[in-house]
């Protein structure tokens, strides 16, 4: 099998080598402290600070009337220091003055009621003023800070679409109808998309269009909200856009611009491709321990909550880290945990333990970051964020915190001269994606309870057979050449299909890769209508198969479950019967369903199906991770690096590759020591420690090792 390294994307941004950071706020601090953190900063191998991204009332305390003196202070400080900074427009967080005088920019709960001042990303980007205000304020510190010799790149806003990706004000209702009337051109155009025959909805009038706000039993017209979410994310790029054209009219050749995310109702690649220069990610693998801890990988809903894989905790931001390289190979960390994270009404994280600062920092690297940069240095005294710790306490000692952020940049330096930077991931298959299957699982029940129980599946048994995936993102217009990188790759449950994708998958499987479709894939069309054919609708054809009946789980039933070669397997969620008129050599029937009152026991559940030179399976449910291990073994995924190698299931294993040299790294997330064995007659070196391994070697609870074959 061919190493598979993920698509290498021209980036402005350079920095050379594997660097390391940390957020700032000089604006919360003496200046007397300033000099000394700075020194503290690059003792500890930190060499860029990011500053500003809540600054807007610091520069312009008063409508119109710009200062700058604090943070030209701070700068020539940087400067003569050698600290390179990251400057943050100040967007999330507009000034009193601003939204007292100009409330229209205030963003509102699905009920209308205006959110007001005191809180951060209360705004709505739709506000003509509020887009008008963020320019100005974009110019004025763009123009002023852009030619700065300590300034390397530019931040725009801070996380957006966080603490809120939906936008309810009058603002987003006038921007949502001039977006439809785009789109559509005609009100009957609309209508027939929309659906609007039902429940009386039919729109007569332009006027009458507004974002779906509250209605009884939150029963909204499901294509009408999927084009919502649409819009929401064509907004947020929109909104960014006007920040980044400004931002490059005054940067320095080389600077470059970013956001940090990875947040709901936004396609990010398209944010990546259209306003950025490379992507940045925040990293807080500690709320798998306490804040939100169930529910916080998208479980918008509490049917979502159990499908969570609270088992891999912190191990699971491996997965965000992954969604993050798709969107940008090479990207890097604006905030990597360094402590504790809570606001003042969200106290619920433990500390890290010692080590697992570390651990999560080289996490990142393992997946692709060559910047990591942690929040924040000091913990703040005061605001919301008190609880939100940073590398030092409030008390402002060195502390075991800062002991382990000094060793991972030693590691980093070790890393460096192993030449690491700019190596790319190495993935045993794909994962595919894309926005429209997205925004409609949040919108469709069926889909959602299905979609995020097989990916969290999926993820499961990636990493715990270590077989690394990449994510991949899939629209109509994307290459045969995206998916052939790949001999395997998941699509778990496509509702969504078009006749370009179908066409671009069935491409793909004949000439010889190996695509897996789970249950309800083909059943609706862009605009989110079920069709008229059986499913796997337009995927029929890849499939091999059609579906004759279907249920969901019934928890009054004996557990239902399915056998392939005298193994059981779990049938979670959903079954659909599969029709098989004949089993063939090109159609074949893997497993049939199993239970004792199950009144569809014996029929097919899964298949495999040969189309020219490759073969799709397809599941006629959602995925187990004891199925996708047996799909995957069945498909011969597997990487090379990795035979032989005798790894225990809770230590993760990442492969990332330049030049022929490929980089392993071995992250133990377990709170106690684990014995690993190298192959035998292979022989690895540490490039941490230097230690040669051959054979049976231990690992420290949240140890780390990153080895090379000798």
């Amino acid at each position: 099998m061919k190493l598979i390294m993920s698509e290498q994307r021209v980036q402005s941004m350079q920095f050379g080598r594997l660097t390391m950071g940390v957020c700032y706020y000089p604006e919360h601090w003496d200046r007397a402290l300033w000099g000394e953190d700075l020194d503290r900063m690059l003792a500890a191998g930190i060499s860029v600070v990011r500053i500003a991204e809540f600054s807007w009332t610091m520069h312009e305390p008063e409508e119109g009337h710009y200062v700058f003196g604090l943070f030209d202070d701070f700068l020539e400080l940087c400067a003569e220091k050698g600290m390179q900074v990251i400057m943050g427009t100040p967007t999330a967080t507009p000034p009193a003055w601003l939204t007292t005088r100009y409330p229209e920019v205030c963003n509102c709960s699905i009920d209308g009621t205006p959110y007001v001042h005191g809180a951060r990303r209360h705004y709505n980007y739709n506000a003509e003023i509020y887009r008008e205000k963020s320019a100005g304020i974009v110019e004025a510190m763009a123009s002023h800070y852009g030619q700065h010799p300590a300034v390397i790149g530019w931040q725009i806003d801070n996380e957006i679409n966080c603490e809120t990706d939906e936008f309810y004000s009058e603002a987003d209702s006038a921007a949502f109808r001039a977006w439809a009337r785009e789109r559509y051109g005609t009100l009957e155009a609309l209508n027939e998309a929309w659906g609007t025959a039902v429940w009386s909805q039919t729109y007569t009038d332009w006027e009458e269009i507004r974002v779906p706000g509250h209605v009884l039993n939150d029963g909204h017209n499901p294509h009408m909200k999927l084009d919502y979410y649409r819009f929401v994310s064509d907004s947020a790029v929109r909104f960014t856009r006007l920040q980044a054209d400004i931002l490059r009219k005054y940067k320095k050749p080389g600077d470059f611009i970013t956001t940090n995310g990875l947040f709901g109702n936004l396609d990010n690649h398209r944010l990546q491709d259209d306003c950025l220069d490379l992507y940045m990610y925040d990293s807080y693998p500690n709320f798998a321990y306490g804040l939100n801890r169930e529910g916080y990988y998208r479980a918008r809903k509490a049917a979502e909550a159990p499908y969570s894989t609270g088992d891999l905790e912190d191990r699971r931001w491996s997965m965000h880290l992954a969604e993050t390289r798709s969107v940008c190979p090479h990207f890097g960390i604006m905030e990597q945990q360094s402590g504790p994270g809570s606001w003042t009404n969200r106290m619920a994280g433990p500390s890290p333990r010692p080590g697992q600062v570390r651990l999560w920092a080289m996490q990142s690297v393992a997946h692709g970051a060559d910047y990591v940069s942690f929040f924040r240095w000091r913990t703040a005294p005061i605001g919301t964020e008190i609880y939100w710790y940073g590398i030092l306490g409030h008390d402002n000692r060195d502390n075991r915190r800062l002991a382990e952020v000094m060793d991972f940049g030693k590691d980093l330096e070790k890393l460096d001269q192993a030449g690491l930077c700019g190596a790319a991931h190495v993935a045993a298959f794909g994962l595919i994606r894309d926005y429209d299957n997205q925004y409609d699982a949040r919108v469709d029940d069926w889909h959602s309870r299905m979609a995020w129980k097989s990916e969290m599946e999926i993820w499961a048994a990636s990493e715990l057979s270590h077989r690394p995936l990449d994510f991949v993102d899939l629209r109509d217009e994307t290459p045969l050449e995206a998916l052939t990188a790949y001999p395997v790759l998941f699509y778990p449950h496509p509702m969504i299909m078009t006749e370009a994708r179908a066409a671009l998958l069935k491409a793909y499987v004949e000439q010889g890769g190996t695509l897996v479709l789970g249950a309800r894939s083909g059943y609706k069309d862009a605009e989110g209508h079920c069709v008229m054919m059986p499913g796997p609708g337009l995927l029929a054809p890849v499939a091999g198969v059609t579906v004759g009946d279907f249920t969901m789980e019934d928890p009054s039933e004996e557990p239902v479950g399915q056998e392939m070669d005298g193994t059981g397997y779990s049938a979670p969620v959903f079954r659909e019967i599969l029709e098989v008129l004949e089993e063939t050599a090109d159609l074949r029937v893997l497993s049939r369903y199993t239970g004792e009152e199950c009144w569809y026991a014996g029929k097919p559940a899964l298949t495999e199906h040969v189309l020219g030179a490759g073969r799709c399976f397809y599941l006629g449910g959602a995925f187990s991770r004891e199925m996708v291990n047996a799909i995957l073994d069945r498909a011969g995924a597997k990487l090379p690096c990795f035979a032989g190698m005798q790894l225990p299931e809770m230590v993760e294993a990442v492969v990332r590759e330049q030049d022929g040299r490929a980089y392993l790294f071995l992250l133990n997330y377990a709170r106690h020591e684990v014995l690993c064995g190298a192959p035998e007659g292979r022989t690895f070196r540490d490039l941490l420690t230097g230690e040669t391994l051959d054979g049976a070697f231990r690992m420290p609870a949240f140890g780390v090792r990153v080895v090379t074959e000798a």
